[in-house]
């Protein structure tokens, strides 16, 4: 806008201000009707965030505890707990769907399971829901609108063809980003034949004339995709809940030829290592009538969770190695569970 100059000083100053706000005006209302919603405040990378379950001896969950009940220990160093969360504190968590097309045949079980996950999380958890295959794409982004939630499982979650799984975590990942200093999680419904990674595998055991080599002929904690999925969800403190279902079981595929021994065999072993990395379980669902039990024990698991933050005093922040973590709890007759630890990366 270009004002002459013998336009009075005051109106100048005034017109100016108008046009300023109008223009600030447009961009949030472009934003609102793409169903954008406001930037979060991110996270401090540097921190390193705990999401820690306390069970007694007989296994029950310990709920009641403060931050003077934790000692924090990395590589055997004490260290100073800065942020610390209660168990009751809303989660920010990524519900995955797998809609492969090796998941055609239970759609309707596996709709409905979510369904019964989403009615046991808290009113102020916020859920975004994202379905996989070729593909990957948000259905519906982070809301605590059960209604909402409940749409994008039902009507929008469709389709088929392969199964992309780890670029739909690390987009996953990427979301939860944008959450700022939530707690989080993912929980991701998969049979983890990740159409990429199996072909590796395949190429891997390739030579192998027995189930027994090609297992041992492929490393699973070895692939990229699988360390950069690991890297980022500790560096957001994110923990993974993988439901594998069990159209990929190794156990129920008898026979199978080498590579199938290798491909499916490692495809599990990630599942597990996704769930050991960042604390969380792996649920292996072994009848289909399962599902909604399985899915209604994570979300309870989720509830018992206490977050923990600290600065680690290591001077070497960014080396590379790895790093031990152990959590002890103050009160007798109770441990602690958690994520072992991570790469300094």
């Amino acid at each position: 806008m270009i004002l002459s100059s013998n336009f009075p000083d005051n109106l100048r100053k005034i017109v100016c201000a108008v046009a300023a706000s109008l223009c600030l005006f447009s961009a949030s209302a472009a934003r609102a009707q793409q169903g954008q919603e406001e930037p979060v405040e991110t996270v401090n990378t540097n921190l390193v965030i705990l999401n820690v379950g306390v069970a007694d001896r007989k296994g029950g969950a310990v709920t009641d505890l403060s931050r003077g009940d934790f000692n924090v220990y990395e590589d055997g160093v004490k260290q100073s707990i800065l942020n610390f969360e209660p168990a009751a504190s809303p989660f920010s968590l990524v519900l995955l769907l797998d809609m492969s097309g090796s998941t055609l045949n239970f759609r309707n079980s596996l709709q409905l399971s979510a369904l019964r996950f989403i009615d046991a999380l808290g009113p102020e958890d916020r859920v975004e829901v994202v379905s996989f295959n070729d593909r990957v794409q948000t259905l519906q982004r982070f809301t605590t609108d059960r209604k909402k939630i409940a749409f994008a499982i039902t009507d929008l979650a469709k389709g088929k063809g392969q199964t992309y799984l780890y670029k739909a975590l690390d987009y996953s990942l990427q979301q939860l980003a944008k959450e700022g200093k939530r707690r989080k999680a993912i929980v991701v419904l998969t049979d983890g034949l990740d159409t990429e990674m199996s072909n590796l595998d395949r190429g891997s055991a390739s030579q192998a004339a027995t189930n027994e080599e090609a297992v041992a002929a492929v490393k699973p904690e070895g692939a990229a995709a699988l360390r950069s999925v690991l890297d980022a969800a500790d560096r957001q403190g994110v923990t993974i809940y993988p439901l594998a279902l069990p159209s990929a079981d190794p156990k129920n595929l008898l026979p199978l030829t080498p590579q199938q021994a290798a491909i499916y065999t490692a495809a599990r072993a990630r599942m597990q290592t996704l769930a050991d990395r960042t604390g969380g379980r792996l649920h292996e669902i072994r009848r289909l009538e399962d599902m909604g039990r399985l899915y209604a024990e994570v979300a309870a698991d989720m509830r018992t969770l206490y977050s923990i933050a600290y600065q680690s005093s290591n001077a070497r922040a960014h080396d590379g190695k790895w790093r031990a973590i152990n959590i002890e709890v103050t009160r007798a007759d109770t441990i602690a569970r958690s994520r072992p630890g991570y790469y300094a990366r």
